[in-house]
């Protein structure tokens, strides 16, 4: 049975991979187009500064179109293991950023710092990256330092060191505080130039504010886990929700040997058909039981909802009808003791059911209902469903009262049970015209297990949004 809450809402649709793949192949061909005017850069004289900007704003951008073509690929493959993907942090992987008015390229500065003369250039860009207004003196290589956090001040020591002394191109990120206490993180490439002694005699570098993209993938990176986190936890609660169901439906599977079965007793078989359209286990239940007084319990159910609590709750309903049956209370009675009880429960419920006794001495059948489908009597190749006595849905309202009517059966007679998730929009009239449809079919079989698996052949491949359970009882003749 659906969910009280349950809303026919048209689910949001992923994008088409065929979509993906063309971005995927023309960011291909625009990397192909950058790298062929970078490698024409790197041929240039490196003494032109112009030059040197140029090479470094194509390197950053082939970085920043791979990172590109990577992303779109997981898109189209779907979303990768957080343990492959690595830990997200500040440091992550580049991505490309989201296209912006205040385009993330305007923020690259360039300087250069003479060794020779001690005189530092800087572009009117970099200024404004590190806060400072355009013509004040530009920071040396000693006062860089002193503008990033503490932690971040070796990581720019070791890339000086290793470019001015080994002659190493600097490729890194650092954060930077600046005068109003915000923190940005820059990332910085950058090269020795050497005199014609091959001695260096300055360093240039490229820097860019990242501090957006970065804050982006950390985002990505969260929503990344979380959602893996929630797939964790759902695929978690189906194993759990799959093994409660085990533990709670009845250890027999097809047909039921019952005491007296022939003559005086019954042929039972029923049958559980998971959604076809969830993932989720559903609350639905059925159940046969051999009593003390001669008699058989036979009674379908179903609880709203899906997972660990709708499992939870038939089994707190199961076990309670179980018992109050063994006990040999009415089936009103015992519909309306289990409304205290959901009354009575720390956790909310609502569901419907339906509890027979049928009495092989006098072959009747007494029952109640809760807001559930009748019983579908078939005699003679015929069906109807059974006129239903009055009751709500467990749960829906409290102090509450069950009426119990009762059927003569004949032999030859099948009785079927059933939850209304059979068919697809959980549809109780289209549900019962193909029920009884069925009776020519049914007083053709033999046992009750040929009338289950007529049922299945019939709806069995019907795509459902709930779990569905049926159980037959054929009266022995």
């Amino acid at each position: 049975m659906p969910s009280h809450l349950f809303a026919d809402r048209p689910a949001p649709q992923p994008p088409e991979r065929d979509a993906v793949e063309a971005l995927i192949n023309r960011t291909r061909l625009l990397r192909g187009d950058v790298e062929a005017v970078r490698r024409d850069t790197s041929v240039v004289d490196d003494d032109d500064p112009q030059l040197r900007w140029q090479r470094a704003l194509c390197e950053l951008a082939v970085h920043q179109l791979d990172d590109l073509g990577e992303h779109l690929g997981q898109l189209r493959d779907g979303i990768s293991d957080p343990a492959d993907a690595g830990t997200v942090s500040e440091a992550a992987p580049r991505t490309t950023p989201e296209p912006s008015t205040d385009s993330l390229v305007g923020k690259v500065g360039s300087g250069e710092w003479n060794l020779l003369t001690d005189e530092v250039s800087w572009s009117d860009e970099l200024y404004q990256i590190f806060g400072r207004e355009p013509g004040t003196d530009a920071l040396s290589l000693d006062q860089l330092p002193s503008l990033l956090l503490a932690e971040d001040q070796p990581l720019l020591t070791s890339m000086v060191t290793d470019c001015l002394v080994d002659g190493r191109p600097m490729d890194g990120e650092f954060r930077i505080l600046l005068p109003d206490g915000s923190i940005r993180t820059l990332h910085m490439m950058g090269e020795p130039v050497l005199d014609s002694d091959g001695c260096t005699a300055s360093m240039w570098a490229v820097l860019r504010d990242v501090s957006r993209l970065r804050r982006s993938q950390h985002l990505v990176g969260r929503t990344r886990n979380a959602l893996h986190s929630r797939e964790e936890r759902a695929r978690a609660e189906h194993r759990v929700a799959v093994e409660f169901q085990e533990a709670v439906l009845p250890p027999w599977r097809g047909s039921l040997p019952v005491p007296g079965r022939g003559a005086n007793g019954l042929d039972i078989a029923a049958h559980y058909q998971p959604s076809g359209s969830s993932d989720l286990i559903g609350g639905d239940w059925y159940d046969a039981l051999p009593l003390p007084d001669g008699g058989t319990l036979l009674t379908v159910g179903d609880m709203t909802g899906h997972g660990v609590p709708a499992t939870s709750a038939m089994a707190m309903l199961l076990g309670a009808l179980r018992g109050m049956a063994v006990a040999g209370i009415a089936p009103g009675a015992v519909m309306g003791h289990l409304n205290q009880l959901i009354e009575c429960s720390a956790q909310p419920a609502l569901g419907s059911a339906v509890c027979c006794h049928f009495d092989p001495a006098s072959n009747t059948l007494a029952w109640a209902q809760a807001g559930h489908p009748a019983p579908l009597l078939f005699r003679d190749g015929v069906g109807r469903p059974l006129p239903a006595p009055d009751g709500v849905l467990l749960g829906a309202a409290s102090g509450v009262s069950y009426e119990q009517d009762q059927v003569n059966l004949l032999p030859g007679d099948v009785l079927l049970l059933h939850t209304d998730g059979l068919t697809r929009r959980n549809d109780r009239s289209a549900c019962l015209d193909t029920l009884i449809g069925l009776a020519p079919r049914f007083a053709q079989a033999r046992t009750a297990q040929d009338c289950v698996r007529i049922v299945v052949e019939e709806l069995g491949s019907t795509e459902r949004l709930d779990d569905a359970c049926v159980l037959v009882a054929r009266v022995g003749v």
